[in-house]
């Protein structure tokens, strides 16, 4: 791809905020191996995936209690203890974003993230209100990597996507992303996302 982006599209989770359900669940069970149990096995990640896409939190622990009614607490806490399972931000990267935006940068948000629990966070993380544009799974009830989610942010917003450049910490995303027509970055910590960018022509 010759042409070099000029909009920057964030993911969330991991990229902006530290997201783990570890970071809760290492409050309630006191055995590591445990707690990887009741995540492998119970509140796994394609069980999340779908509040993700936007089905209801209390249908979802309610089918997943009555499956499990012993661990019923534990997955309750999933829901009302959520905000536990963000432990911050990833600094660099929030200033790093502030930057663009000083500098008249274009960005946006393409997050898979319930619609409920995303509201929460912008309450607390303000800066997730001030993007140019916002597509949250939860809202569209479609994921990351399916190609609709990402054509979804180009046609919503008046994007082309060879000027776009996405940025997320899963792999398959950024494979999505690409597959469209996006320049993308698959960001893992310690990169730095700043000589990153500056690499593509962004400089903040």
């Amino acid at each position: 791809m010759s042409q070099k982006p000029t909009t920057v599209v964030f993911d969330v989770g991991n990229v902006l905020l530290r997201w783990d359900p570890r970071n809760l669940y290492r409050t309630i069970f006191d055995d590591e191996t445990k707690m990887e149990w009741f995540l492998s096995t119970v509140c796994t990640n394609q069980w999340n995936l779908e509040q993700d896409r936007g089905r209801d939190w209390d249908e979802a622990v309610a089918l997943l209690a009555k499956d499990h009614p012993d661990h019923e607490p534990s997955i309750r806490a999933f829901h009302e203890r959520w905000e536990e399972t963000v432990s911050g931000v990833i600094a660099e990267n929030v200033a790093l974003l502030e930057r663009l935006r000083q500098a008249g940068v274009p960005n946006y948000c393409i997050t898979n993230f319930s619609a409920p629990k995303f509201v929460l966070s912008q309450a607390k993380y303000p800066f997730l209100k001030d993007f140019d544009g916002i597509i949250v799974s939860g809202d569209e009830r479609v994921l990351k990597p399916e190609p609709e989610i990402y054509n979804l942010l180009l046609s919503r917003y008046g994007l082309k996507a060879e000027d776009c450049i996405f940025i997320d910490d899963s792999k398959a995303n950024v494979e999505g992303a690409r597959a469209v027509g996006m320049h993308a970055i698959h960001f893992l910590e310690p990169m730095d996302l700043t000589e990153e960018l500056r690499k593509h022509g962004i400089d903040a």
